[in-house]
């Protein structure tokens, strides 16, 4: 059995340790937060009497799974651990963000938020699905147009009829 040692010029080069992604630790810092806050939030419910599970008991559990994860991750961006790279053939990981995209999707949901009480979920749901498909490259409008509609006027009888949820119908009051 021998041993071989290494000299110095055929010893391996160190590198320099790898610097602490700090954007792991920034998801961590906001899962705690939003975790922390749910289970304040969920003490503040009112228990009844009657139910023996009562409404804290979901909320305090996904509070402290998002507590416990954001531990748990924390502790892995402390040992090094960093999340793997897209590696999909149809990736370009040297292309940068989209900026274009991304505000024209932004557009579309900051005008969704500011009209569905006025015009409604069925009329706001289609303009939502309708203007993300433009901005995603859909230049067919006319069937965007009818497809967010049925997609729209679907999840509005849906919720208001299947699941009971009350969702504003705006100026189609009446109508739906």
């Amino acid at each position: 059995m021998s041993t071989q040692v290494d000299s110095p010029e055929t010893a391996p080069a160190t590198q320099p340790a790898p610097r602490p992604d700090r954007a792991q630790y920034g998801l961590a810092a906001v899962l705690l937060v939003v975790g922390l806050y749910t289970i304040y939030d969920a003490t503040t419910l009112e228990a009844g009497f009657a139910d023996p599970v009562g409404p804290r008991v979901f909320p305090l559990a996904i509070g402290a799974g998002l507590a416990v994860t954001a531990v748990l991750l924390a502790v892995a961006a402390a040992r090094g651990s960093r999340p793997q790279p897209e590696a999909g053939e149809d990736v370009d990981l040297s292309g940068g963000t989209d900026w274009p995209t991304v505000l024209k999707l932004v557009a579309v949901i900051l005008l969704t938020i500011a009209t569905v009480n006025l015009l409604g979920w069925a009329i706001s749901g289609a303009i939502l699905f309708a203007g993300a498909a433009w901005a995603l490259g859909s230049r067919t409008l006319v069937r965007d147009v009818i497809v967010g509609l049925v997609l729209a006027v679907g999840s509005w009888y849906g919720f208001v009829v299947g699941l009971g949820i009350p969702l504003t119908p705006g100026v189609l009051d009446g109508i739906l």
